[in-house]
């Protein structure tokens, strides 16, 4: 999970495309003292400097930026153009990506990140900044919110602390979507770092400049230090205040017995007590603290959520270290009468968020409001170690704005699903994909810009917070197989003479829905609301000289699969398949080692045991 705040990591995406602007990168040798990296602040001006990759963000239009010689700032021979796609696009839904040296850079002379920017229209580009290099990023820097117009204008990014940055790699990098639903074009020219003489000196924040206290954490607990910013006087006279990483901060413990702090803002919970956590930028004291008072043994969950397999083009992902989320304002708007807490913690290498003294709490999107209309549902984990017997419950609340997009006017709606036992359980993650359908109340969802949880349990965890579209049936038949018919049993398939007398709906008692349906002419076996089914083979294999039980499934909506093979006692062994399968049809070939002890000389029956909507074609045994 990625940990929300304003600043965007881009570079923990994946790479769409990388391209050399020219140049090649320095050799390091190792027993070599460190390197010296140039000082040069040229970023683009009339061109671009010769150490620069160009790489765009996984998920974006790949082709949105061009150089452009016609539109330029000051009559300049060449400027930065990005064609923002329309919503929707299937060329990308954003425009994004940075620039980065191979080599890095030694910018600790200059105080500011500078260029002019314009586009075709008034607009917002969601952040521009620096120090996202595709790898740690550990020195980045947002500007979030960024006001453009017809008009060119300045704009100064300070640099929170220069000093640290004598080997930055990660020189300039944006990332925006489409403007009311419709894309634009804007213009970056002049990109340097220079000294400002005229900058004011930049001033800490942590938590927003709020004091936070946790008046009941738990010893073992982590928590993420989040609303990191630094402050400054531009030389307009107008204050900007930035996202900055963790690394510009020097993080203090009153005491380092209770707790501690990483250099990545991240905050570990040692023993019973109380401590103060305090920041630095710089020779100055950050605004904001964090008050702990630790006791006991921290009753978190052990394991992280399970990871996201929807392909990422049907998903919009607000919290998922899985996909690239969108903007949100706030995981807690802390409205008037909530008293419930928040922090962003590690399970393993997974960010969650965690929730405490929960009676309501608001997470707010309300600046980027998001066009759901295509999506069919609504994911999110949940975990706690509270009882969870009825009438036990959380809730889960979509609120859409209307049609004006902003919060009243007589045109918002809401609805609100409450989860109970035995979907709820205690000390075990919950994964709740509910259909948006089953938000009736929400009949608008083209400007959706608040998620409220709730509930009776006090403490909960929340991972893979997502929407996401499903298909309602295959468009495409499976892949015909190509294994020689010699070394092939089939059980269902038309590329195979198949085992006859094979019964395809026994009946087991099953509430299952057995169909064969014809996609692309191939005849497929659908299993519509499946708990179990089984297939009763017309006679005895004999598989036990051959390697591996192949299938095809397809399915958007099940959460649960499993394959078994059964021998007469009965004797039966499971394999469970991962599902949802996305878009597309999933072949997979499990070794006949998996289902010991199943007897290999004498299979008699398959059995699949799950739920959803399942397709199924190319039933065999292959050696």
């Amino acid at each position: 999970m990625k940990t929300p705040s304003s600043i965007v990591h881009p570079g923990l995406v994946l790479l769409s495309l990388v391209l050399l602007i020219s140049g090649c990168g320095d050799r390091m040798v190792d027993g070599l003292s460190a390197p010296s990296y140039p000082q040069r602040g040229q970023v683009f001006i009339d061109d671009f400097e010769s150490d620069l990759i160009y790489a765009a963000f996984g998920g974006s239009d790949v082709k949105a930026f061009q150089v452009d010689y016609e539109t330029t700032y000051n009559n300049s021979r060449a400027s930065m153009r990005y064609e923002v796609p329309d919503a929707n696009s299937p060329q990308g839904a954003y425009a994004g990506g940075a620039y980065f040296s191979r080599a890095g850079r030694d910018l600790s002379g200059f105080n500011a990140l500078t260029f002019y920017i314009k586009a075709t229209q008034p607009a917002t580009i969601d952040v521009i900044g620096f120090g996202n290099d595709f790898g740690t990023s550990s020195f980045q820097v947002a500007l979030n919110a960024l006001p453009v117009n017809t008009n060119w204008k300045k704009v100064v990014i300070p640099i929170p602390d220069p000093a640290r940055l004598n080997g930055e790699r990660g020189l300039f990098f944006y990332s925006t979507g489409p403007f009311n639903e419709k894309g634009y074009t804007f213009w970056v020219d002049d990109v340097q770092f220079e000294h400002v003489s005229d900058l004011g000196t930049c001033i800490g924040a942590m938590f927003n400049g709020e004091d936070r206290k946790v008046p009941t954490t738990e010893k073992g607990a982590s928590i993420r230090i989040e609303g990191l910013q630094a402050t400054a006087d531009l030389p307009n006279g107008t204050m900007l205040t930035i996202s900055a990483s963790p690394s510009y901060f020097n993080f203090v413990s009153s005491d380092t017995s209770v707790a501690t702090v990483s250099p990545q803002g991240v905050v570990q919970v040692l023993d019973s007590g109380n401590a103060t956590i305090t920041a630095w930028l710089g020779a100055a004291m950050a605004r904001g603290s964090l008050e702990l008072s630790a006791s006991g043994t921290a009753l978190i969950p052990t394991t992280p959520a399970p990871t996201p397999t929807l392909d990422a083009k049907n998903v919009i992902s607000l919290y998922s270290n899985a996909y690239t989320n969108v903007p949100v304002d706030t995981w807690n708007t802390r409205w008037q009468y909530s008293t419930t807490e928040s922090a962003f913690i590690k399970v393993g290498n997974d960010d969650v968020i965690r929730y405490y003294n929960l009676n309501f709490v608001g997470v707010e999107f309300s600046s980027s409001p998001i066009d759901a209309t295509s999506m069919t549902h609504f994911h999110i984990d949940v975990w706690t170690p509270d009882p969870t017997p009825n009438p036990e419950n959380v809730k889960v609340m979509l609120v859409d704005f209307g049609a004006n997009g902003v919060y009243g006017g007589g045109d918002d709606v809401s609805h609100e699903i409450t989860i109970t036992a035995p979907t709820l359980q205690s000390n075990g993650w919950v994964s709740l994909d509910i259909p948006l359908a089953s938000f009736s109340g929400l009949t608008t969802r083209a400007h959706l810009a608040q998620l409220v949880l709730s509930g009776t349990v006090s403490n909960l965890f929340v991972d893979n917070v997502y929407l996401y579209k499903t298909q309602t049936s295959p468009t495409t038949p499976a892949p015909t197989p190509a294994y020689p018919a010699g070394d092939v049993i089939s059980v269902f398939s038309d590329a195979y003479q198949n085992v006859g007398g094979t019964n395809f709906s026994p009946n087991w008692g099953q509430s299952t829905v057995v169909s064969q349906v014809s996609i692309g002419g191939n005849a497929t076996l659908l299993y519509t609301g499946l708990n179990y089914q089984g297939i009763e083979l017309g006679s005895r294999q004999n598989v036990s000289s051959y390697g591996f039980l192949h299938l095809d499934y397809n399915s958007a909506n099940a959460t649960a699969l499993q394959v078994f093979l059964i021998s007469p006692g009965p004797v039966e062994t499971a394999y469970t398949l991962p599902v949802p399968t996305g878009t597309g049809w999933r072949s997979v070939d499990i070794p006949l080692s998996a289902f010991a002890p199943v007897a290999l000389t004498n299979v008699i029956q398959l059995k699949f045991v799950g739920n959803g909507n399942v397709y199924l074609d190319n039933i065999l045994f292959r050696k």
